[in-house]
């Protein structure tokens, strides 16, 4: 189903004009206006999902199979150095537009993104806790 008012369904639904590289009766690929980088394209869902958790596992799948095919693709023709793929769940975490998407970024020499985080430290009791509790 699609939100009416949330704009990426009407990105992905073409109710707004894209520069779209990739389109199917699941997905719609399109370079983001503000790109972090040359080539940054989002993967967004022609239906509405607010995030990862909201997903079907058949979609998420899919993104993940589509974002590997489109990096190779993007690859031969960018000749970038490295690629981030980047996808944001909840306010905490950087999410700013709650409709599920994926960020393919390609990274070039130099480019001056700093796509990264401070690590941390563990303990190996802390480690074992952890190990428990979240054993699947």
């Amino acid at each position: 189903m699609k939100e009416h008012t949330c704009i990426f369904c009407k990105l992905a639904n073409g109710e707004i004009p894209t520069k779209s590289i990739y389109e199917d009766g699941d997905f719609k690929v399109i370079l983001d206006v503000s790109p972090a980088t040359k080539g940054h394209v989002l993967i967004l869902p022609k239906e509405h999902y607010a995030d990862f958790y909201d997903l079907p596992d058949r979609l998420a799948g899919k993104a993940m199979q589509l974002a590997k095919q489109l990096a190779i693709h993007m690859k031969e023709k960018l000749d970038f150095d490295g690629l981030n793929l980047i996808q944001n769940n909840g306010v905490t975490a950087g999410q700013t537009v709650f409709h599920y998407h994926l960020h393919l970024i390609p990274r070039y020499e130099d480019d001056q993104q700093n796509i990264s985080w401070k690590p941390g430290t563990s303990t190996e009791e802390e480690l074992s806790s952890l190990m428990k509790l979240l054993e699947y």
